[in-house]
């Protein structure tokens, strides 16, 4: 197997690890009576995050890796870690909020809000640039950008009291 086809296995294998992880923590919080929030948005953050696997999955073929960028790349599932380490059985895929439960303080949180959506930013437009994808980053990225907005929007408000003052849209 070629770096860029094993690079890709290990990514594909841990966010399939993530997704079992998130699944036990969202019924173990969902039991304890917490409830969902932005949930109409959740399928179009599942295909966004499906299709970027796939886009890179079809194009790293024969491409070289930039060790500096893959570097980074590591450096950034450190930082994935350290969140999810964080947060324990509170992390979820999803926006689940357990009411009268503290908000997370400790670890990265102590530093950034949504710590592991500034870990996704970089990891989406970072891989595809390990191969010299420069437009599936770019693309990527600013799909992500568009789909973080309604997700931080909806969280926000939720978790800090903001105002929601997007336009009428689904939070």
């Amino acid at each position: 197997m070629s770096l860029p086809y094993l690079i890709m296995a290990l990514v594909t294998l841990q966010r399939l690890g993530e997704l079992v992880i998130a699944s036990s923590n969202t019924r173990h919080l969902r039991a304890q009576g917490a409830v969902e929030i932005g949930r109409n948005h959740y399928p179009v953050m599942v295909a966004l995050h499906a299709l970027w696997l796939v886009a890179l999955w079809l194009s790293v073929g024969g491409r070289p890796v930039s060790l500096p960028l893959l570097g980074i790349f590591i450096l950034l599932q450190a930082l994935r870690i350290w969140v999810l380490a964080t947060l324990g059985r509170r992390w979820t895929t999803r926006i689940i909020v357990l009411p009268g439960a503290p908000l997370v303080t400790e670890g990265p949180f102590r530093f950034l809000r949504h710590p592991n959506y500034c870990v996704v930013v970089g990891e989406i437009a970072v891989l595809p640039l390990v191969f010299g994808l420069t437009g599936t980053a770019v693309l990527f990225s600013a799909l992500n950008a568009a789909m973080l907005w309604v997700r931080i929007g909806a969280e926000g408000k939720v978790l800090y009291g903001e105002p929601d003052e997007r336009p009428a849209a689904e939070v």
